[in-house]
């Protein structure tokens, strides 16, 4: 497949036109800060979801990391807290690894916040970029026509996970994967056009595991993307050791 997730990790690599891709979506980094703001005490994990990405670099030897939406957590503009992070993220990166941020709504005026950076960053629009087969979009905005004419179409944005029971009522709440085809009528009413879709769409978990998400599963809780569930036509859901739990209406 164009798109495979990395076993156990909340990330993919995907082929685009021979390019070797590390997608990563939602890494919200300074989201201590706003937790805290909020009352939550909690220790600082910078540094470990830092080395988590570095150790994928090192391991699946990319020719380009795409972020999916949402490198920094404070909507509007990163903080302090954010733009260290941010800093100390692309200081440590190879400086000859070209990025690809795909803008999200947490990502305000990242753009001057990269201009420091040694590498390479492109930033697309909200709307998302197509490279090669493979489209790209974070997911609070609707992709483009173009991103969706493409034969696999990954947003992020959802965060979506699962809660599962065992036999005795416990419960533990897993990120998960969502796969399945795209469909194109909610995307051709918003654009009021017909749109060429006959794509995959993929659903990505948040590489930040505080970042909580939408309960998939869970009566009551509904998805954050406005072409969701709609547009996603038979999604099954995979955990992130590739366990695949099928229809996730049926989890």
């Amino acid at each position: 497949m164009a798109v495979e997730p990395i076993p156990g990790e909340p990330a993919a690599v995907a082929e685009c036109d021979g390019e070797r891709v590390l997608v990563v979506a939602d890494y919200h980094a300074g989201i201590e800060a706003g937790l805290r703001r909020e009352g939550v005490e909690l220790p600082e994990y910078a540094p470990d979801r830092r080395e988590t990405l570095l150790g994928l670099i090192e391991t699946e030897r990319p020719d380009r990391l795409l972020i999916l939406g949402d490198l920094s957590n404070a909507i509007g503009g990163p903080g302090r807290d954010e733009r260290e992070e941010v800093l100390a993220l692309f200081e440590a990166l190879p400086p000859e690894l070209p990025v690809t941020l795909v803008k999200g709504n947490h990502d305000g005026d990242v753009e001057d916040l990269l201009d420091r950076v040694e590498q390479s960053v492109e930033v697309t629009p909200s709307h998302g970029v197509r490279l090669g087969d493979v489209g790209f979009a974070h997911g609070h905005t609707w992709p483009s026509p173009h991103v969706l004419g493409a034969g696999v179409v990954c947003v992020g944005h959802e965060h979506p996970v699962v809660r599962l029971e065992d036999e005795v009522g416990g419960a533990r709440v897993e990120r998960i994967w969502l796969r399945g085809d795209l469909e194109a009528t909610p995307f051709e009413a918003f654009h009021d056009r017909e749109i060429d879709v006959d794509g995959e769409l993929v659903v990505c978990p948040a590489f930040n595991e505080l970042s909580g998400g939408t309960w998939v599963n869970v009566e009551g809780h509904e998805f954050l993307a406005p072409f969701l569930p709609d547009g996603l036509d038979g999604g099954e859901a995979y955990l992130l050791d590739g366990t695949r739990l099928g229809d996730y209406r049926r989890v």
